[in-house]
């Protein structure tokens, strides 16, 4: 079972370091898009820790060095093939992942992110806990997971289930991409700001951690209109219901080019991992504290890497890259309440999530 100790970790991937009075955690592996992998994890973990009573550090920043990706989640590749062995990396990835995450959720300090490019899965996770979430004409954010088999985890059934409407259904079912105006305007985005900008904004931070909404007032700008706005109507009376039959129905009965589309959409993704994600929403609302939502993702994705759709969804979107993924079961239909209530079970004691300290 995994332990406490946090050993010293070295990772070139991800840089962390104190500037002035701010600790500052730098993604640097951008020909995966800064995708998180285990040792990067392990390293941001370890610089929270150190930093979480250190008096110098005022605030967290967290950006990335380079490329066109902020965090394009976690290193889903290696954990689909961990887990057609024994699975042990893949789930130590995401106990370790979502201790961080709690980490991060329940942080003394003010942290500040800067959502400058592709935000999707994982890099969600470690965005949403932050108190000030950046975006720019640059950020594409998404819930992708219903592609490759996968939910949205890293405390994303909270971030998302207090979303306006049915937002979230929309989001997690169909990993509906939005900009960095769809994020403001659901509030995924506490400030807009121009990415030619950011240089100077975290400049200043470094230098006045103390002065952080001024700052990031006197750089924001009004952001284009955001064009999921235009949709809410449709959006909350087509997924209105939490049973993914009725959804594809309501779909199909409507003529619409947004409908049609969208239906197509969802004809790609697993339809166990549908099911999965609607329950997910349902229950997320029920759990009072963020470490029982943490417990509970924990207990879904280590069913749900092992499955086979899983591992043929990082197959079909990131190794063959052909997007034909053989789903078991192929239908919605093939897919039991009884089959769905198995991934919420909870885990025997001895295998289940636990924060970092317990």
């Amino acid at each position: 079972m995994t332990t406490d100790v946090m050993e010293k970790v070295t990772t070139e991937d991800v840089l962390t370091f104190k500037e002035g009075g701010v600790g500052r955690i730098r993604l640097h592996r951008p020909k995966a898009l800064n995708a998180l992998n285990l040792p990067m994890v392990q390293a941001m973990t370890e610089a929270l820790l150190d930093w979480r009573n250190d008096p110098e550090v005022k605030i967290i920043m967290i950006d990335h060095a380079e490329g066109r990706g902020f965090c394009a989640g976690g290193d889903v590749v290696t954990i689909a093939k961990s887990s057609e062995g024994h699975g042990a990396a893949g789930q130590a990835f995401f106990f370790q992942e979502y201790r961080m995450n709690h980490l991060m959720y329940t942080y003394p300090k003010r942290g500040i992110v800067f959502m400058d490019g592709v935000t999707m899965g994982g890099g969600v996770g470690i965005s949403c806990p932050c108190k000030y979430r950046i975006a720019t004409e640059r950020t594409m954010f998404a819930m992708p997971e219903t592609s490759i088999g996968l939910f949205p985890d890293v405390g994303a059934g909270r971030y998302l289930s207090r979303l306006r409407g049915r937002v979230a259904q929309f989001l997690a079912l169909t990993g509906a991409r939005l900009d960095g105006a769809e994020c403001l305007a659901l509030g995924l985005a506490t400030h807009y700001i121009p990415s030619e900008r950011l240089e100077e904004v975290k400049q200043k931070l470094t230098e006045t951690p103390t002065h952080i909404e001024a700052i990031l007032k006197e750089a924001s700008v009004e952001p284009p209109p955001a064009r999921i706005v235009e949709n809410y109507a449709q959006i909350d009376r087509l997924f209105a219901s939490d049973r993914y039959e009725d959804i594809l129905a309501a779909l199909e009965a409507d003529d619409s080019e947004w409908a049609q589309k969208e239906l197509a959409t969802l004809r790609t993704k697993s339809p166990t991992a549908c099911k999965v994600s609607l329950r997910l929403l349902v229950e997320s609302p029920r759990q009072f504290h963020f470490l029982d939502e943490m417990r509970m993702e924990y207990g879904i994705v280590v069913r749900m890497f092992r499955h086979p759709d899983f591992i043929e969804g990082v197959r079909a979107v990131l190794i063959d890259k052909d997007h034909a993924p053989k789903w078991e079961p192929a239908t919605p239909e093939g897919v039991t309440d009884a089959m769905v209530d198995r991934f919420f079970e909870p885990l025997p004691e001895r295998d289940a999530w636990t924060p970092l300290g317990s």
